[in-house]
């Protein structure tokens, strides 16, 4: 009794990858972000000070975070 054999189908090469991610791929990291920003304001400097900006007091947490 002889085997059958199965034949392959062989798709066109093509030289462009594409990738397809779902919606929360992208929303999911975004929110995260966002909520990690919100923590470093905090509640009550949440509106815009004149006298101490708002780029430095962050370079300053972030210099605070790095080892000496």
């Amino acid at each position: 009794m002889a085997a059958r054999t199965h034949t392959r189908t062989h798709r066109p090469a093509t030289d462009a990858v594409e990738v397809r991610l779902p919606w929360w791929a992208v929303a999911l990291p975004a929110l995260a972000f966002a909520a990690l920003l919100l923590l470093i304001v905090e509640p009550g400097q949440a509106h815009a000070a004149t006298g101490d900006p708002a780029i430095g007091r962050l370079l300053g947490h972030i210099l605070g975070l790095l080892p000496a």
